[in-house]
């Protein structure tokens, strides 16, 4: 017998030992027979003195005459042919049933007594599916435990998202793989698993390939494949390591039978990952484990609209893209199978498992995960951290580091579906001119196009539209435009290029039957670019360049690219197979895989739909960002609904159709937070709301958080009031006018932040708990977060108040507009925050730039810096500026950058130019001001040259009229 608890460390062998020939005994062992007729096992015969008797007198009773009794027996004897049967119906009692029945009963008290002793928290699901009611009888037919849970809210029905705690569970002897051999390969170790039993899913792999990769001192890869035949696999470059990690900081342990793989970090000995909790699956359509987690914090697993810190009790996450307004316990816009977990003492790990199938996350109170993907491999990741951001940069290592975005990308961008010509885009983009409100980027909803056709624009009522872009880019502002993938497919033929030319080269998504599948979208019938095949790369170009020729745009907001359809698969249908009603479907809204998308089955150049769903947006970007980079050889600048991990390189993201209410401006932090931890720090959501009217002091409040999205837009709906910044009366617009200002003026802050998003993977949103692992109250905080390491924002996210509770981790914070310090203990405090006022906090021992703001970053970009130090107890800060020409393809991997550090110290301001570029030039140094100086200074010298200054009684200094060039070294220091 086996047993899936967890493991001791007694209990399991290191992988760099030799397998010895006998498995170490598991403590406390349960044996637990199986009742007749219901084993996947083989059969094992009990016997003992009373069975023996009793056969005996069976024999002699057959030997008297019995002939018709020994038949009798012999038909209700046990039968070995089918043993993967689930049971049959009890047998009426008969004299000699009552020996089986006496043997059931054992084997059932047995087997129930096993079950009980499984604590609830640990129970794993051995009957997923949802909408059904488990009965014993289809429990057991499963071979698994059935026990009603205790618990009020559990269930034995299986409704989408909380399931509650399972009665039907697998017992500790269900049948698994085993680890049949293992030797040693240039990077670890690799091993052949065997099952000898097949499970309750058709379609087992009863032999499999398992290898464990050591690729660095922080990262373990696992890959369990089919060695007999290859299995779709997600067509995303990932490092090729070609030596062994020397020093890892992980210590794997490998558990013989049933296998199981045990991670442990070296250094303290917690368990990352613990795979023996419960029985491995590897069927065709349906691939499952499950681990052990050191804790309930688990961040990531996006994408889903909940709170940042997931809630590990009995809560089920789906994965497969989906066009539906955000809600929760739903499968949204993308998918991305990472967590984020944070271990006793504050190290943190991460885990990534490389699949783009439709699956189901299922985490429970043990705390525990479960993975239930219904197609391709398992091939994961496990990186070591130790800390949060570390996890994040060894994340984006494997899938890609995010791109550096154009600078114009971080202004204010404004949107609305509803837009009825380009007479009224126009005029809102004047409006905002003229109450010095500050835009960089007005975009179109579906309204410009004719008829919704891609690659058009309506001739009538968007007649100049090409005069508003030309008039965009004489203001130093820019032009974005929707793209939905649908292609119309009833234009007359020669009448409409993208399609007829689409349909010449084979561009489009195949039905089942090879023919060109048509489903339904806002221009009607619509066929869909098939972006797994370069020929369709270089089709998406072109339509894109003569566009372009026409509207000379700027970038690209790529949306319904889950891919959404009005219809459920196509005009036809899908056909009735395992890929369209596969064995099992995770918990997707709408219950099929096809709902409001195309069919599983559809073809793709790269491999079936089915495979390739969720990988859509992710390839649509990879192509846009491509042509866009040819058409306007500048970074590109595309924003795409629907992402898939290594997004990041190609698009950002906006959290989607999102509505004008406080509980979205309040979950909007969440979605910032996870799609940083993602990969994919330029995301935002709509500001003041998508659908529904907008409440002017909601979109108030919404623009000052807004301000600090990392991508800012404001867009709402058709039918919807106007909800720019002049829509609303003069002490609102006042109020938004000045968070967007604040938001320019912090632009060197923002954007040194995404080339530390861009080189090494950091986050731009940051959660407080990355700065602050060791305060574990600041683990669930998600109405507040940070820019970088530096700058907290405690934004108002209630209506009808004018103040603000806020958690302040341990330390020194200055106010950022006056500098007066807060010494916290690490406890909440009250803010005053009137209407137009949201609080901003800057951490001890930071040093940031500012710029004075403009109406375009174009311009404000230019202005002189000023530089405001936050110091710590010591007197020390310090900082970092980025800087190029903003718009340049590569410039960091080129050299074509400055880079200057700002470091404080002993009452001594340094500026070290690290790396020179002809850009810091242009730059001047105009102001400083330091928080925290205790006393007044009697001289102020800047290049030991005196200079006038203020000192205020808050303990702040300020330098003024500096300047003082950017590229060159400088000191400020007092005495």
């Amino acid at each position: 017998m086996v047993s899936y608890k967890r493991l001791n460390p007694e209990d399991v062998q290191f992988s760099n030992e030799v397998l010895s020939e006998e498995p170490r005994p598991v403590q406390e062992e349960i044996s637990v027979p199986e009742p007749e007729e219901a084993s996947l096992l083989p059969r094992r015969l009990s016997c003992s003195v009373t069975i023996g008797v009793l056969v005996i007198c069976c024999l002699l009773l057959l030997l008297c005459g019995g002939w018709l009794l020994g038949t009798m027996f012999w038909l209700h004897g046990p039968s070995n042919q089918q043993p993967h049967r689930p049971p049959a119906p009890a047998p009426a009692q008969t004299p000699d049933s009552t020996l089986q029945t006496g043997i059931n009963d054992t084997a059932a008290a047995s087997r129930l007594e096993a079950c009980s002793l499984i604590p609830e928290a640990w129970r794993f699901d051995c009957y997923p599916e949802r909408g059904v009611v488990v009965t014993r009888e289809l429990c057991e037919a499963r071979n698994c435990c059935f026990i009603p849970a205790s618990s009020p809210s559990s269930s034995a029905t299986r409704p989408s998202g909380k399931n509650g705690i399972p009665w039907c569970f697998y017992p500790p002897n269900f049948p698994s793989y085993s680890l049949k051999s293992i030797n040693d390969t240039s990077l670890g170790q690799k091993g052949a698993l065997v099952k000898e039993v097949k499970t309750y899913y058709p379609g087992d792999i009863l032999t499999l390939e398992v290898e464990i990769r050591h690729e660095t001192d922080t990262r373990l890869r696992v890959r369990i494949t089919d060695p007999s035949s290859s299995r779709f696999e997600v067509p995303i470059s990932v490092p090729t390591v070609t030596k062994k990690a020397e020093s890892p900081d992980y210590i794997v342990e490998i558990s013989k039978e049933p296998f199981g793989l045990i991670v442990k970090r070296r250094s303290t000995g917690a368990v990352l990952l613990n795979t023996t909790v419960a029985p491995l699956f590897y069927a065709d359509q349906f691939l499952q484990f499950s681990t052990s987690l050191p804790s309930q914090f688990i961040y990531g697993l996006g994408e889903h609209r909940s709170t940042f810190l997931h809630d590990v009790h009995w809560n089920t996450l789906t994965m497969w893209a989906r066009d539906v307004p955000p809600m929760e316990q739903t499968n949204l816009y993308g998918a991305h199978p990472f967590y984020l977990a944070i271990e006793d003492g504050g190290n943190a790990h991460g885990f990534f498992l490389l699949n783009s199938n439709a699956m189901d996350v299922a985490l429970q109170p043990a705390p525990a995960l479960t993975w239930r993907s219904i197609g391709g491999i398992l091939d994961f990741y496990v990186f070591l951290g130790p800390d949060s951001g570390s996890v994040i940069g060894q994340y984006v290592e494997v899938i890609g580091y995010p791109a550096m975005p154009i600078y114009w990308a971080l202004g204010y961008h404004l949107c609305r579906w509803g837009f009825n010509s380009s007479e009224s885009t126009w005029e809102v983009v004047k409006s905002l001119r003229n109450y010095g409100i500050p835009q960089d980027v007005q975009w179109n909803d579906i309204d410009y196009m004719e008829q919704f056709l891609d690659f058009t624009f309506d001739s009538t009522n968007f007649a100049t539209l090409p005069d508003l872009v030309k008039d965009l880019h004489a203001h130093d502002q820019r032009y974005v435009m929707i793209l939905d993938p649908g292609i119309s497919s009833t234009q007359p033929e020669g009448s409409y290029w993208p399609y007829d030319e689409g349909l010449r080269r084979g561009v489009f998504i195949k039905d089942a039957e090879g023919k060109t599948l048509i489903g339904k979208v806002w221009p009607g019938l619509t066929a869909y670019p098939d972006f797994s095949d370069n020929v369709t790369h270089e089709w998406w170009y072109e339509n894109l360049q003569r566009f372009h020729e026409k509207v000379p745009f700027d970038g690209l907001w790529i949306d319904m690219n889950e891919p959404s359809n009005f219809l459920d698969g196509s005009t036809n249908g899908c056909p009735s197979n395992s890929l369209e009603n596969p064995p099992y479907t995770p918990g997707i809204l709408g219950g099929l895989l096809r709902a409001k998308t195309v069919c599983a089955s559809a073809q793709q150049k790269q491999s079936i739909h089915y495979n390739m769903h969720s990988l859509y947006g992710l390839m649509e970007a990879k192509a846009s960002a491509s042509a866009l980079k040819r058409i306007v050889a500048k970074r590109p600048f595309v924003i795409s609904r629907s992402t898939f991990p290594s997004q990041g390189m190609y698009s950002g993201h906006w959290l989607g159709d999102n509505r004008s209410q406080w509980k979205d401006l309040y979950t909007s932090i969440a979605g910032i937070l996870t799609f940083n931890l993602l990969g994919i720090p330029l995301v935002g959501a709509d500001i003041c709301g998508f659908s529904e009217e907008p409440q002017e002091e909601l979109c108030v409040r919404w623009t000052q958080v807004g301000a600090f999205y990392p991508f800012t837009r404001n867009h709402n709906a058709i039918d919807m009031k106007p909800q720019d910044p002049t829509a609303f009366s003069p002490l609102a617009c006042t109020a938004m006018k000045q968070a967007l200002l604040l938001r320019y003026s912090l632009f060197p802050l923002l954007y040194t932040l995404f080339h530390h998003a861009h080189v090494h993977g950091h986050t731009v949103a940051r959660p407080i708990m990355f700065e602050f692992p060791k305060d574990i109250r600041t683990y669930g905080i998600d109405k507040q977060f940070l820019w970088g390491k530096s700058l907290l924002v405690t934004p108002v996210l209630d209506p009808g108040v004018d103040y603000v509770d806020g958690y302040f981790p341990a330390g020194l914070w200055y106010d950022y507009y006056t500098g007066d310090c807060v010494n916290s203990k690490g406890e909440e405090m009250r803010l005053q925050a009137p209407l137009d006022k949201i609080n901003l906090h800057l951490r001890e021992g930071s040093v940031i730039p500012t710029q004075v703001p403009n109406l375009t970053l174009w311009v404000s970009s230019g202005q002189p810096l000023h530089l405001v130090s936050a110091l710590s107890d010591d007197g020390s800060a310090s900082g970092d500026l980025f800087w190029d020409d903003g718009e340049s393809i590569d410039t960091y991997e080129n050299n074509q950058y400055a880079y200057i550090v700002f470091n404080v110290t002993q009452k001594v301001m340094t500026s070290e130019v690290l790396h020179s570029n002809v850009e810091a030039t242009y730059i001047t140094v105009e102001s400083a001001s330091f928080y925290g100086v205790k006393q007044k200074p009697s001289r102020v010298l800047v290049n030991s040259q005196d200079a006038s200054f203020t000192y205020r009684a808050n303990q702040v200094l300020t330098v003024a009229d500096l300047g003082l060039n950017l590229s060159q070294n400088f000191t400020i220091s007092w005495m």
